[in-house]
């Protein structure tokens, strides 16, 4: 199975306490913390990955290099402008060869169980299925709506007074066809461009329990530094 990890911003507003640092190799317990989605991708028995690198890529290729280190085989799609999560899908198509294959974001982990997601899309048939997790407090990432079948019927924007729901975890399973939505060469949003219209279209979320953690934002990265114990038994 391939899997292809977003891992090109430069985490704007991490940026006081990381510096010219880029997200995804913000240090946690001893490691970067893009290491932690290696390592959960290799636990789930997923060996070809594609780092979607932009921002400082030259730190996170040499640092994780081709992947002998940790047993997978690595390839990298770098943009030389910044097109924005679905921009960077696009770009790097040439890479993917399967004809369903992981999207995951670069700064947050959602631990369950890939094969689980992965069985799922291949029951429904699916065009994209995103895997949700459930949050007391959605109202910084939106929320997602689904029918009784699975189907996602509604994304929720971000906005005050909105509490607990589901929201995008961070992993999907997209069908090659796809790709086929996506401009190249465009600066696109998967969650803002593309993924509001596949609606209709056999886009289907399933709703998993497992540790979730964003690190999007200097609280909740802090929180996760001084207590990395749910990471660390994600990826043991």
């Amino acid at each position: 199975m391939q899997a292809l990890i977003l891992a090109g911003g430069a985490g704007t507003r991490l940026r006081p306490v990381l510096g010219e640092l880029n997200k995804p190799m913000a240090p946690v317990a001893g490691r970067p913390f893009l290491e932690y989605l290696l390592l959960q991708l290799k636990k789930h028995g997923i060996d070809e990955v594609i780092l979607c690198v932009g921002y400082k890529a030259d730190h996170i290729q040499s640092y994780f290099g081709r992947g002998d280190r940790w047993g997978i085989q690595i390839s990298y799609s770098c943009e030389t402008e910044f097109l924005g999560t679905a921009g960077a899908l696009k770009l790097a198509e040439e890479h993917l060869h399967e004809k369903d294959f992981f999207v995951m974001n670069g700064d947050s982990l959602f631990d369950i169980d890939l094969r689980t997601l992965m069985h799922y899309h291949r029951e429904m048939k699916a065009t994209a299925t995103l895997a949700l997790a459930h949050v007391d407090d959605s109202r910084r990432y939106g929320a997602v709506g689904i029918n009784e079948l699975g189907r996602i019927e509604s994304f929720v924007e971000k906005r005050e007074g909105y509490a607990g729901g589901l929201i995008n975890g961070g992993i999907y399973i997209f069908a090659q066809e796809v790709l086929d939505f996506i401009p190249g060469g465009e600066l696109t949003s998967l969650e803002q461009d593309i993924l509001p219209r596949l609606i209709g279209r056999d886009l289907y979320g399933l709703p998993l329990k497992g540790y979730f953690v964003d690190i999007g934002v200097p609280a909740d990265y802090a929180k996760l530094r001084s207590d990395p114990a749910q990471l660390l038994a994600a990826v043991d």
